[in-house]
């Protein structure tokens, strides 16, 4: 007869009931800790927030459709933010997400600091998508999301350039900077990504 006794896996459990709670953890959050082994491989990457340099992991939105913007104070683009965050309001429940990343590489038009220009967003045009740290987007020491968005379809020529992001973790298309958020083609990819099944 099978001993249903098995004092070895009793051991373990003891353990994890003993070192769960120092840890932080309870039952439920060990057993949800996110993991990045299902993550697309676009989305398989960290990058600081914004305002408080914390690492985000870009994973978090896997199964979501994400519009990804290499944003500038001091464009004449920079209207766009509004744009921007009408999408993210209007989109957010269907599944959008907004990912902005700020950048200096082009005409010098953002130069302030994490701080100055987290301000600037949410005192200029109340932007609530997710922002990351100042970085950069273009040539050799782009971060690896721009480098590798750059290999699938072009790299930004300018501020406010868009990649469109399936749920499946894919590239969609690529949008130039004068390509607005209302403009009617990438309204359509939009939708037309937003209406697939999440995985």
């Amino acid at each position: 007869m099978t001993n249903l006794f098995n004092p070895f896996r009793f051991l373990l459990l003891a353990g994890f009931f003993v070192l769960a709670p120092m840890l932080g953890l309870t039952i439920n959050q060990a057993q949800a800790a996110p993991s990045s082994a299902g993550c697309p491989a676009l989305l398989n990457q960290t990058f600081a927030q914004l305002q408080d340099d914390e690492p985000r992991s870009l994973c978090e939105f896997q199964g979501k459709v994400v519009l990804v913007v290499n944003t500038a104070s001091f464009c004449g683009f920079t209207q766009q933010y509004e744009g921007l965050e009408a999408l993210y309001r209007n989109y957010k429940d269907q599944g959008l997400v907004v990912l902005g990343f700020p950048s200096n590489d082009f005409g010098n038009q953002e130069p302030g600091s994490n701080q100055q220009i987290a301000e600037f967003c949410s005192n200029t045009f109340s932007v609530r998508f997710p922002m990351f740290a100042k970085t950069k987007v273009r040539g050799p020491g782009a971060n690896p999301l721009f480098a590798e968005l750059a290999r699938l379809a072009e790299a930004p020529g300018w501020n406010f350039h868009k990649y469109l992001i399936g749920r499946d973790g894919r590239l969609v298309s690529s949008y130039s900077s004068a390509v607005s958020p209302n403009s009617r083609r990438l309204r359509s990819d939009l939708q037309a990504a937003l209406s697939s099944k999440p995985l």
